[in-house]
């Protein structure tokens, strides 16, 4: 464990104006808050806070994040409150400690919450001050360094998980390759320990066999080098790390001997016309591996990593990979945004983050659709398909891509979603099917009258919400059936001269390997049954008096009130359908033809498709508009011929709307220099309201001919 001196001398190695008072406090107040706490190791817990600011003061990273490191755990772990650290050490320090906090008690509820969400809240974090990622990263380092201490194999393999999933790609994207490589591949020897020590194995191998190779590759790089002017050049030979090596096996499908950049080569030069000066003479020297280029330099990465890649067929005909980039860029490469603290520029500010790296990591933050934006960049495969938006009070919803306004309002709650009407996406207006982006505020609109419809189904895409939509258009479906076969089978009963009862029907149900009565309902409804059927099962002696019914005659029957069923309550799209040959309106007479498995389809009684049911009159079905259908909007189609002259479409759409319809679709069905034939679909409340709109289209000298379309 560092000693307090050692650790105050590390600090003032690299930052003389650090406040020496404060880190001796910081280091004493800890001491004495955890006490004799002990880890699992056995080791005093004080040990992990002194560890943790040790890796901070590696990393460089100033007094302020070095006093949090050490203070980190207090007020999570001890009796010590943040209005306690607050007085001793300033506001500054107590908000990192408190942010930290946070992170720690998220991650306690990590195996109950989903890792996404986890990342989200860490990132939410880093977007308030950069340092309490920076000290959570350094704690979780040195957690999992000591992560074989903990005797529980299911916890360890969680906190390697999270490590690899969560900790590892924040630090990649933070710039912090030296950490990142780390946290991999410790979590690796966790998650897979076999293929780690294979790989470290054969890596032992090729050490042994390549002694010498490795500096004699080197010496003839520096070589190349030199003579070309760059004497103040330096190459290092640099070993990858076996988890690394193991994605690229399974990203390519390859084994590990046709891996050809096991080893790599950095060339660290003064500026950045070195660096092209450099690439220039290696490319002269060798042959070029086709497709290996990369300028990083024009085209930094999004977490600032700037370097030239290349492969080339280099000394001792060896395929290598080398990297150049200047000291500079090489520090930041290694600690990314810890490269760049403001003592380094020489400005003594201890204000919190106001450092120029920060202000453009908090700009992307603050211009981009919302923080989670920021995420898309890490470039992690296992968030490639979410999109993340908020509601109207900042909170965070995490959906897949492609997720719709439904989607969002299920997530929010099941009872939102199943009321949902409408949804303002940053402030506007706009379909409930609408493709949510990145960063979208979502503001739903409910409704205590409206229900899931099943038209939702189509375009959701979570689980949540398709399960919901699904439940419902089966309770629904079901009493819907229910209600249809029941009037289905009252009206047989009447045909048939006999007064209506359940009981008799009770000795029928084993016929139709039904359970209940309402069973056999929901089978007439649907289809399954027709309820002549039934009425021939309860009284045989009557099957003789079974007619053919003629096609006239079916019509000539359909839509009296005494004996057809009323199509009240029933809701389109369940067991009820509208036809779209003939697209029946309140006010038509009616007929409707059972189709086997899904109810009901209502016909005009001169559909010409009817004539497709001449054969089975036992699919006819004498029905009726109820009272109010007419309050509800229906859906007719015209068909129209107008002249092909600039105005007139505006003229026709115009009319429709003083009439009150609305036009749901418009198709041209036929074109020429003359005239234009379209087909209109327009909701209106019944027929006489259709028969009103025909009658001004009529009256408009610019329409030439309307017609109701049959068919």
């Amino acid at each position: 464990m560092m000693r307090q001196f050692e650790l105050v001398e590390l600090v003032r190695s690299y930052d003389p104006n650090a406040d020496e008072g404060a880190l001796n406090r910081a280091y004493v107040f800890s001491m004495k808050a955890h006490g004799a706490q002990l880890r699992a190791s056995g080791d005093p817990y004080f040990s992990h806070p002194v560890e943790v600011a040790g890796i901070l003061a590696q990393m460089k990273l100033d007094c302020a994040s070095i006093i949090t490191g050490l203070l980190h755990d207090t007020v999570e772990d001890t009796v010590a409150t943040l209005d306690d650290i607050n007085r001793v050490f300033g506001p500054e320090i107590a908000r990192l400690v408190d942010g930290v906090t946070k992170l720690s008690r998220i991650e306690l509820q990590s195996d109950q919450t989903k890792q996404a969400e986890n990342f989200r809240k860490l990132v939410l974090a880093m977007s308030e001050d950069i340092r309490v990622l920076l000290v959570k990263l350094a704690d979780r380092l040195h957690n999992i360094r000591t992560l074989r201490f903990i005797t529980n194999d299911e916890k360890r393999r969680r906190i390697a998980r999270e490590t690899m999933e969560i900790y590892a790609p924040l630090a990649e994207r933070l710039g912090m390759q030296r950490m990142k490589d780390e946290l991999e591949d410790l979590a690796f020897a966790e998650l897979q320990p076999d293929a780690r020590n294979s790989i470290a194995a054969r890596l032992e191998f090729l050490r042994d066999q390549g002694a010498t190779l490795v500096p004699r590759i080197e010496a003839e790089l520096q070589r190349v080098l030199r003579d070309g002017g760059l004497a103040g050049a330096s190459v290092a030979g640099r070993e990858k790390t076996p988890c690394s090596i193991w994605r690229k096996m399974q990203r390519k499908s390859v084994a590990f001997e046709q891996l050809s950049d096991v080893m790599a080569f950095r060339v660290l030069v003064d500026n950045v016309g070195d660096c092209y000066h450099a690439l220039g003479l290696i490319h002269s020297a060798y042959h070029v591996v086709p497709g290996r280029f990369k300028d990083y330099i024009s085209t930094p990465k999004p977490n600032n990593y700037r370097s030239l890649h290349t492969g080339v067929i280099g000394p001792e005909r060896q395929r290598i990979e080398i990297q150049i980039r200047t000291r500079d860029m090489h520090e930041v490469a290694e600690f990314g945004v810890a490269a760049h603290w403001s003592y380094k520029q020489g400005v003594g500010n201890t204000e919190g983050p106001q450092y120029r790296w920060l202000r453009e990591l908090l700009d992307i933050l603050d211009h981009a659709s919302g923080p989670e934006e920021f995420l898309e960049h890490t470039k992690l495969e296992m968030f490639q398909d979410q999109v993340f938006c908020f509601t109207p009070k900042g909170d965070l919803i995490a959906l897949p891509r492609g997720a719709t306004a439904v989607d969002f309002a299920y997530a929010v709650h099941s009872e939102i979603g199943d009321t949902c009407v409408g949804a303002k996406i940053n402030g506007r207006l706009l379909p409930l099917r609408t493709v949510l982006g990145n960063g979208d505020q979502v503001e739903i609109i409910t409704s205590k009258a409206q229900r899931p419809s099943p038209t939702w189904e189509r375009f959701v895409v979570t689980g949540k919400a398709r399960a919901r939509i699904r439940r419902f258009i089966r309770t629904q479906q079901r009493a819907q059936y229910l209600d249809l076969g029941k009037a289905i089978v009252q009206k047989a009963f009447r045909q048939e001269g006999c007064e209506f009862s359940e009981r008799p029907l009770e000795a029928v149900l084993k016929t139709f390997n039904c359970a209940a009565i309402e069973d056999l309902y929901v089978a007439v409804g649907q289809g399954l049954v027709t309820g002549r059927a039934v009425v021939a099962a309860v009284f045989p002696q009557r099957q003789d008096r079974a007619k053919v019914v003629s096609l006239a005659r079916a019509r000539r029957k359909a839509g009296h009130t005494d004996t057809a069923v009323a199509i009240r309550g029933l809701i389109p799209g369940m067991a009820l359908h509208f036809a779209g040959c003939c697209h029946p309106l309140p006010g038509d007479r009616i007929v409707g033809i059972v189709t086997t498995g899904k109810g009901v389809t209502i016909h005009t009684i001169d559909c010409e498709t009817l004539e497709n049911f001449a054969d089975t009159p036992e699919r006819w079905l004498d029905v009726a508009w109820s009272n109010n259908d007419g309050e509800t909007a229906h859906v007719g189609r015209l068909n129209v011929m107008i002249a092909n002259e600039p105005g007139n479409l505006g003229s026709l759409t115009t009319v429709i709307g003083k009439q009150g319809g609305n036009i749901t679709n418009l198709k041209i069905t036929n074109r020429s220099t003359d005239f234009f034939e379209m087909m209109l679909d327009i909701e209106v409340a019944d027929v006489k309201h259709l028969t009103t709109i025909i009658a001004a289209l009529r009256a408009n000298p610019v329409i030439n001919s309307v017609e109701r379309a049959r068919g």
